[in-house]
């Protein structure tokens, strides 16, 4: 018995125990040092089914990300040549001969995400365990794309900083940073609240002027030059015409800055100026001099506009605005159609009225632009019962017009709000 038992164990030892790792050896033996062959797979089964099954097993491709193994094909992987997985030139610098499978050590959760990406041909979906940064530097490592990146970035909430050019020479640079960034130094610092002050400072000249009190001065030839108003709008122009000058001076693209909306204020709050000195000394009647001092005061009153270079939140109102055309285009449209709606209904139905305030479909416009916007000066309003019928209908569909489209515009200031910048890399300021 004791000889029986010693000669099953000798037995036992020969033989390797049919394990789940013993049969992986097995079969993975001819494929440690070289390609896989077809005749490997030499089995009892059809020539045809032989070569399917060495077929499918040539166009299977194993990842490895930091041991969490992915299997695919090949053919899902060359539907973006471009990335590193795609591209079978890049990907052998990271292939394993002895496990036969391409090994990567990076973030696990992020691999998924990214291999979905080649599966569903272009949907890219961060993880809820992958902070953005890290699925960002996967994104790059892995290859996928600065357009991908881009737009990933946008849906977390980031925006791509735009490349800022500054000015080569050293004088330049310091002027730039006075002119363009506040926080620099105490000196642009200082320079930008002297701005603001001036800004406010020209538009309380602006608004005192047209007191009763002092309405006719300039007017006046005796006086024109000597006006206290008047020698405030030119110490406002001084300034004013020293910092274009020192922006100029800084900027590199002279011609960008001419275009843009701040350029264009620039310009424009030195202008009235000179046109208020060649009305003075050309025009000798005061109420035609009146007149065009009235037009350039209007001028004078847009420079209150120059504080959103210096306020964030007039520069978010503003894309909110650029941003929501589609959808205040929209609102107009509507609200010009129930304009005209409701003002041919109350002329119809005050007409025969002999005390009713609406003589004609556009002047009834006025009414029922008012109306519907609950604002309601008294000047004109319905007496018939049929009348006040259709003012209540026309006030309630003003409120559900008016009310539709603010929620869009709401969602897009908060969308802009909330955005956060990108620095831009140092290659791209340079360029």
């Amino acid at each position: 018995m004791a000889a029986a038992l010693v000669a099953m164990g000798q037995a036992s030892q020969s033989v390797d125990i049919a394990t789940p790792r013993t049969l992986r050896r097995q079969m993975s033996w001819p494929f440690k040092s070289r390609s896989p062959n077809w005749k490997d797979f030499d089995r009892d089964l059809t020539e045809e089914w032989r070569r399917a099954e060495f077929s499918l097993h040539k166009k299977r491709v194993i990842i490895n990300v930091s041991g969490l193994r992915f299997e695919t094909q090949l053919e899902t992987l060359s539907r973006f040549p471009d990335t590193l997985l795609g591209n079978p030139d890049k990907l052998s610098k990271y292939y394993d001969p002895v496990r036969m499978e391409y090994f990567f050590d990076r973030h696990r959760p992020s691999a998924e995400a990214i291999l979905t990406y080649y599966q569903t041909g272009g949907v890219l979906k961060r993880p809820m365990e992958a902070p953005v940064d890290v699925f960002t530097d996967e994104l790059r490592f892995f290859e996928m794309g600065e357009d991908n990146i881009v737009s990933f970035r946008y849906e977390e909430g980031y925006v791509k900083k735009q490349p800022v050019h500054k000015p080569k020479g050293d004088l330049r640079k310091k002027i730039w940073r006075i002119t363009e960034d506040p926080k620099s130094s105490l000196i642009a610092k200082h320079f930008s609240y002297t701005s603001v002050f001036f800004i406010l400072l020209s538009t309380c000249v602006a608004s005192l002027e047209t007191l009763s009190d002092y309405i006719g001065e300039l007017s006046m030839e005796e006086s024109r030059f000597t006006n206290p108003f008047f020698i405030l709008e030119i110490g406002v122009t001084v300034w004013f015409v020293i910092e274009m000058a020192l922006r100029l001076t800084g900027i590199v693209n002279k011609r960008a800055y001419g275009r843009s909306c701040l350029g264009v204020l620039d310009i424009m709050s030195v202008l009235p100026l000179f046109f208020n000195v060649i009305a003075m000394l050309a025009i000798r009647d005061a109420q035609t001099l009146h007149t065009v001092l009235r037009c350039t005061r209007t001028i004078r009153a847009l420079r209150i506009l120059k504080l959103s270079r210096h306020s964030r939140g007039l520069k978010l109102m503003g894309k909110t605005l650029a941003g929501s055309l589609s959808d205040i285009a929209m609102l107009l449209g509507f609200m010009a159609i129930l304009i005209v709606l409701f003002a041919a209904g109350i002329f119809f139905v005050e007409e025969s009225d002999p005390d009713s305030h609406f003589h004609s479909i556009p002047e009834a416009f006025w009414w029922a632009l008012v109306t519907m916007v609950t604002l309601g000066y008294g000047d004109m309003y319905p007496q018939t019962p049929g009348g006040k019928f259709v003012g209540s209908v026309c006030a309630v569909a003003g409120i559900l017009t008016v009310a539709l489209p603010v929620p869009v515009i709401v969602t897009n200031f908060d969308t802009m709000y909330n955005l956060r910048e990108d620095e831009a890399t140092e290659e791209d300021n340079e360029d």
